[in-house]
């Protein structure tokens, strides 16, 4: 889970850019993957953060729902509280439960 960052682990964290110039590149992957993430530090200030593709992607998924959430609020906010039923926004738009199953399926996360 992307909370569980402390301070304790995030000084763990730290790889200083010198080890990949002593090319420990791989071992420094295999940190990565074990912990989830690494911080590389050059002149003593991170430079960049390396983060496995299961991480970035909960990241990704997680800012994703917070942003989708923000937009939820708002349209919330702004009509008042009002709500459509599934069956009034496809009259609004014209379409018909038929239409719909037609459709080429697509995954929705």
């Amino acid at each position: 889970m992307v909370g569980n960052v402390y301070r304790g682990n995030l000084l763990d964290a730290l790889v200083p850019i010198s080890r990949f110039n002593k090319g420990e590149a791989n071992k420094i992957f295999d940190e990565v993957r074990s912990s989830g993430f690494k911080v590389v530090v050059k002149n003593n200030a991170p430079a960049c953060v390396l983060l496995t593709p299961e991480r970035y992607q909960e990241i990704m998924d997680m800012l994703d729902d917070r942003y989708l959430l923000a937009v939820a609020e708002e349209r919330l906010k702004n009509d008042n509280g009002v709500t459509y039923s599934y069956e009034e926004i496809l009259a609004d738009n014209g379409l018909t439960q038929e239409d719909i199953d037609a459709m080429e399926d697509v995954e929705i996360e």
